[in-house]
């Protein structure tokens, strides 16, 4: 009777792609469980179930995975801000949906927001330009539409859309790390409102203040 093949060697007939999606998942979980520096390739290698040779197949070494999955991981954070942005053109909704997605970010996605937000890394400096890359594309995309409503230079509509991301990076980080004691869209409300009150000052331009 043949042998029947252990989860290694089935696992090994994995597409390439799906192979990396894998090894990213598994990598997630034991930085996020272990940091950075405690976390070493043996366990990612243990956790996707793969020989050491095969993650190295695919990442040269552990820094190569970590600024993967903060690729990844940034890709979707911006990627949800600009969604929010785009889903209304009434600027109230738009600040509501903007800060529902930073706290469906800390909230789900398996605590990828401690690789991006809470990294034990931002001294290095591949890592520090990603971290710092998520804050300005989501400004960036947010002073947008400040500077065409409101009329706004350049310069001022990104200082206010920096202080819009980091009070909602900030606010949704505490959140969760409370425990959420207060439910996930009556904090993301409870902010938008906060931010609205701020924001609102500008009104679009033509509007009377």
């Amino acid at each position: 009777m043949p042998a029947v093949p252990d989860a290694r060697t089935r696992s090994a007939r994995l597409p390439r792609s799906a192979r990396r999606e894998q090894l990213l998942g598994a990598a997630q979980e034991v930085f996020v469980a272990q940091g950075y520096h405690a976390a070493a390739m043996d366990d990612i290698a243990d956790a996707a179930g793969v020989s050491k040779p095969v993650l190295y197949q695919h990442f040269p070494g552990k820094l190569d995975l970590y600024l993967a999955l903060l690729d990844q991981h940034a890709e979707v954070m911006v990627a949800a801000v600009r969604t929010a942005l785009d889903s209304t053109t009434d600027n109230k909704l738009r600040v509501a949906a903007t800060i529902e997605a930073y706290f469906r970010f800390v909230d789900e996605d398996g605590g990828a927001f401690r690789l991006v937000f809470e990294s034990d890394l931002v001294n290095q400096p591949e890592v520090r330009e990603r971290v710092d890359g998520v804050t300005l594309a989501c400004a960036e995309a947010i002073s947008e539409v400040i500077q065409d409503d409101a009329g706004l230079p350049k310069d001022q509509a990104r200082l206010l859309a920096v202080g819009l991301v980091g009070m909602a990076q900030v606010a949704a980080r505490y959140w969760l790390a409370d425990d959420g004691a207060i439910p996930r869209d009556a904090a993301s409300r409870l902010l938008a409102s906060l931010s609205w009150r701020g924001i609102g000052g500008f009104p679009r331009t033509g509007e009377p203040h």
